[in-house]
């Protein structure tokens, strides 16, 4: 996939998903409230956070589509990895608020100090059409975001798949209060809040493994080891290393080859060894390869 297309998808994603919680977040919470149910009313606070940070991620990917500079000679495609960590730190912010507001209604209904009657049918209606919106754009998201491995549109999918969690516990407990057993509703409401902490942290973890430079270390090593093995003037691979730049990749490969070889003949041997990196291994942008003479071992 060029550039110009995975930039045309990912907008695509962050343009649907904001579209669908602006809509969503008007939604849930004018019915959480008319409607009298906390669970409706907390998830409608989380897709008002997704609106923020939707605005936000949009502002770090057009950050991240600007061109290679002296300073950035690989690009900004890291901008994603910082949207994603913007993402997650939303989401946990929005975890522990709707957290607290679900339990202080909880307790409030133990204690007899809630004059809570149960949710309306409204507000049921309302989660399970979040639930199938949801389900849609999940699906969407999760297609573009493995098409164009980028982190941000990743994390922006499993944000869907936990609001679909969050509105289907919704639905459970507003039907439930419905059906006489008051405590529920707030009870999802806290639950909702679990679901949406752990995607967070999840988020946070992704995010922070692509700004630390995280690569499938053994997995890349065999893969280069596999991929080079049909180039008999390699005599051994002694060095393995790569670095991330965003979803992008550069490695540095230090290989030995036979000492009576021209400096030529190595640069030929060298050259094949990139063009055949670059050819079969996804989202590698350069390969810097290193050769020496290989050790000779003499008898004593």
């Amino acid at each position: 996939m060029d550039s110009h297309q995975r930039t045309k998808k990912s907008n695509l994603a962050v343009g649907l998903g904001l579209f669908s919680n602006v809509l969503l977040a008007l939604l849930k919470t004018s019915v959480g409230i008319i409607g009298h149910s906390p669970a409706l009313l907390a998830d409608g606070i989380n897709s008002t956070s997704d609106v923020a940070y939707y605005l936000v991620v949009s502002v770090f990917l057009r950050a991240a589509h600007k061109p290679a500079d002296d300073e950035h000679p690989y690009g900004h495609s890291q901008f994603e990895s910082i949207g994603a960590l913007v993402v997650g730190a939303f989401v946990i912010t929005t975890a522990f608020a709707i957290f607290w507001t679900s339990v202080n209604t909880l307790f409030d209904l133990i204690s007899n100090n809630s004059d809570f009657t149960g949710g309306s049918q409204l507000a049921l209606w309302a989660a399970l059409f979040t639930v199938a919106i949801k389900i849609i754009l999940a699906f969407i998201t999760n297609n573009i975001g493995k098409k164009t491995k980028n982190a941000s549109v990743i994390a922006l999918a499993y944000d869907h798949l936990n609001d679909i969690m969050a509105a289907s516990a919704a639905a459970i407990g507003i039907q439930l209060g419905r059906m006489g057993y008051l405590w529920v509703d707030p009870l999802a409401g806290a639950l909702v809040a679990i679901f949406i902490l752990r995607t967070g942290i999840s988020i946070l973890k992704d995010a922070t493994s692509d700004l630390m430079d995280t690569v499938p270390g053994k997995t890349l090593r065999d893969q280069v080891k596999d991929l080079l093995d049909p180039i008999k003037e390699i005599k051994e691979i002694d060095r393995v290393q790569a670095h991330r730049f965003g979803q992008y990749l550069v490695i540095n490969l230090t290989i030995s080859v036979d000492g009576n070889l021209s400096v030529y003949e190595g640069d030929q041997v060298a050259n094949r060894v990139e063009k055949t990196l670059m050819d079969n291994i996804d989202y590698l942008i350069d390969v810097h390869v290193h050769f020496h003479p290989q050790k000779q071992t003499h008898p004593i």
